[in-house]
């Protein structure tokens, strides 16, 4: 019995799931074939994986669409915006292409998809791919038709509008020989004469459309490079090494608690 003086006895506590830093530090020693089979089988893969990885290139077609006399301050002066140009590729032109291509292929589907924009503050169409080298060619294919439909389209457009200024300008070159003619006024020969001027100077700045570039290959590969995916699989070699290593330990441990209760089992 103890009483209220008498001094207690001071309490250790001994917790057996503690681990210390060198218990950890003699685990991976002792299972250093673990960590090593391990690490080794995760980056030979991850560099099996780099070097199979087929390599993706962008390839990209720029159109630069036909040009009128610019009306107004924000004028940029196309004769087609770039975003009516690119909704119509999209509407009218991928497709069929699309339907052809596949057919003279063989192919179910296209190994790449086509990606269309207007950079800004430009009178340009930029038409994308990410394609392996291997479909290259089908990728060239594929934008030199839609860009073949673009001008023809263009063309079409250009013409209609150089027919319409001709006419208005032959229509003005009359009147203002008529009112020459007629002895007309100061005024109104000056009118005239600025008209002509006028649709003179619109059909000098009507330009063609023109393919800038065609399917260029970009000069680095796109998507992931292979040194970042051998360093990502020297990292999980590494995590994945020491998960190894502990695991085989604690599945040692499992081992040994299995046959001690067998023995003690047996012994009773």
């Amino acid at each position: 019995m103890t009483t209220a003086n008498s001094p207690q006895e001071p309490r250790t506590y001994h917790d057996d799931d503690e681990i210390s830093l060198v218990d950890l530090a003699k685990i991976l020693i002792k299972r250093w074939k673990a960590v090593v089979i391990t690490f080794t089988l995760i980056v030979l893969a991850a560099l099996a994986y780099a070097l199979l990885q087929e390599r993706t290139y962008q390839y990209v077609s720029i159109y630069h669409v036909a040009e009128r006399a610019p009306v107004g301050e924000d004028d940029q002066g196309a004769l087609e915006t770039p975003n009516a140009v690119i909704a119509k590729i999209q509407n009218l032109y991928l497709g069929p292409v699309t339907r052809e291509l596949l057919e003279s292929s063989g192919r179910e589907r296209l190994p790449f998809e086509i990606t269309l924009s207007n950079p800004e503050d430009t009178l340009l169409v930029r038409i994308t791919s990410e394609a392996s080298e291997t479909n290259q060619e089908l990728v060239k294919q594929m934008h030199e038709q839609l860009l073949a439909r673009v001008v023809e389209s263009q063309n079409q457009l250009l013409a209609r509008n150089r027919e319409r200024l001709e006419q208005q300008l032959e229509s003005a070159q009359e009147t203002l020989t008529a009112a020459e003619e007629g002895e007309a006024g100061g005024e109104l020969l000056g009118m005239l004469m600025n008209r002509v001027v006028e649709l003179e100077s619109q059909l000098m700045q009507l330009n063609e459309g023109q393919a800038a570039q065609e399917a260029v290959q970009s000069l680095d590969p796109t998507g992931t490079s292979r040194k970042l995916i051998l360093a990502l699989g020297i990292v999980l070699g590494g995590v994945l090494a020491l998960m190894a290593a502990f695991f085989s330990h604690f599945a040692s441990l499992v081992r040994a608690s299995i046959k001690e209760e067998k023995k003690t089992q047996h012994g009773r």
